[in-house]
């Protein structure tokens, strides 16, 4: 019986995590200034170049034209959460390689604990 009880409940959370909808969600280039931090280093993670971007975006006004905000990342602490926030989420090798080796345009989903990134374009 018990057993029952435990294989009802990890439906109900499979089921629950399933629908889950995003908090918030932007699109962004991710330009070649996005690609070196603040003190002129190039990034060498996928994670590190979006966060850049997201500080661009909001401390440095240095925006892409097909830059969208959100509200998440306009926090300094949140901008802090983004790489582990990445590790928990959908995020493939080819994405991770477009990203560092181009310019690509993102498409970012925003949940409570994790984050979803996807390549739009090249």
């Amino acid at each position: 019986m018990k057993s029952i009880y435990l294989s009802t409940a990890f439906m109900l959370v499979l089921q629950t995590a399933s629908y889950a909808q995003p908090i918030d969600s932007y699109t962004a280039r991710l330009s070649s200034t996005d690609h070196f931090n603040s003190n002129g280093q190039r990034l060498d993670s996928a994670a590190a170049i979006i966060r850049q971007d997201r500080a661009n975006y909001y401390v440095y006004g240095e925006r892409d034209s097909e830059d969208a905000g959100d509200s998440f990342f306009r926090s300094k602490e949140n901008r802090a959460r983004l790489e582990s926030m990445l590790n928990h989420g959908n995020f493939t090798q080819g994405t991770r390689r477009a990203i560092i080796n181009g310019t690509p345009l993102i498409h970012v989903d925003i949940y409570e604990d994790y984050i979803e990134v996807a390549v739009e374009s090249d």
